[in-house]
């Protein structure tokens, strides 16, 4: 574990790919099922981070080969007060992952194709279909994002259990993309790139959807936070103060502040939600604190001779410059192909 601090910023990458990549259509099939009249303008643009799936794909085969630099409990000390359990049985844990990963893949590839097929067909049959798959998304992103959340984060402290975790994770990563997709849009507008010019109300759109989704991230991350406090549980206390306390506390409470504070203060006042730059400011604000929130609670779940502030080595900086680079130059090649964008 002497690299977990590096490992981890790598992990942290392959999750927010693997997000953005999912909630690409997961945001699109909640306004289909919210019957949102603004999807229509944003849909495509949103299902073509699925483009992303590829790179995720990769990198998890990388951390799944490395398992021992990956998960920390591979390399902890298991006795009668922290036993293993059958849920970390490693072999179980690559087939579940990989198999996982395939279905959320290739379900999401469905729900893409029957997107496209209802906006030619207009026929009951074709619309019922493409109903009935954005009915499965959702479900298929808690399972899948719950699985993930277990795996890559909160088992990587052996005997660490929060109930809510993958909600609160998953949440935290649907606040992200958000953030994200308003970013994108954003510079797109800015850009002149579009070849369908969007309507001025997005990013308003987008500054209420980020608004909500940031008072329901607090609110998880209050209430699991809460449980264990008021609960008196010591052990579990433990991760918490780890981070909060020491060496990662200025990482803790600069990702409450970009993930609360400046998103909700921000927002919370009418005119910021009708001023673009400010709503793509906070987007932004939403991602660089998720990323450092994912990469907090994965580096801090172990001793802290084993981990160091992110960036501070070339090997943080290539690992995070090089999936970047790569993720944006597979990202705008799927929006020209499919003529979003003007080459």
């Amino acid at each position: 574990m002497q690299n977990f601090g590096s490992w981890s910023v790598l992990t942290t990458n392959f999750l927010i790919v693997l997000f953005i990549a999912m909630n690409g259509v997961t945001f699109s099939s909640i306004l289909h099922l919210c019957n949102g009249k603004w999807r229509f303008a944003v849909r495509r643009l949103a299902c073509s981070m699925s483009v992303l799936f590829p790179i995720a794909g990769i990198l998890l085969v990388v951390l799944l080969a490395k398992g021992g630099s990956t998960f920390t409990w591979m390399a902890q000390p298991h006795d009668a007060a922290h036993p293993i359990s059958e849920w970390l049985n490693y072999p179980f844990l690559v087939i579940r992952e990989i198999a996982g990963f395939l279905f959320i893949w290739f379900l999401y590839s469905l729900f893409i194709k029957y997107q496209a097929a209802s906006d030619v067909d207009q026929s009951y049959a074709a619309q019922r279909r493409f109903r009935n798959i954005a009915l499965l998304i959702p479900v298929a992103y808690v399972l899948y994002g719950t699985m993930v959340a277990w795996d890559f984060e909160m088992t990587q402290l052996l005997g660490w259990h929060s109930a809510s975790y993958g909600f609160y994770t998953f949440q935290s990563y649907f606040q992200m993309f958000l953030g994200f997709f308003t970013v994108v849009v954003f510079f797109l507008i800015r850009s002149g790139k579009l070849t369908k010019e969007l309507p001025a109300h997005i990013m308003n759109y987008m500054a209420q959807f980020m608004l909500g989704m940031t008072i329901l991230w607090t609110y998880l991350y209050f209430t699991q936070y809460l449980i264990m406090w008021y609960g008196r549980f010591p052990e579990d206390m433990n991760r918490y103060f780890n981070m909060m306390n020491h060496d990662f506390a200025p990482l803790w409470w600069t990702f409450l502040a970009l993930k609360f504070v400046i998103p909700f203060c921000t927002l919370a006042i009418t005119p910021n939600r009708h001023n673009p730059p400010v709503i793509a400011m906070v987007g932004g604000s939403i991602l660089v604190g998720t990323w450092i929130e994912r990469y907090t609670w994965i580096a801090g779940s172990v001793d802290p001779k084993f981990y160091h502030i992110p960036m501070s080595s070339l090997a943080d900086i290539l690992f995070t410059v090089g999936v970047a680079v790569v993720s944006w130059i597979a990202v705008k090649w799927a929006m020209t192909r499919q003529g979003l964008i003007r080459a």
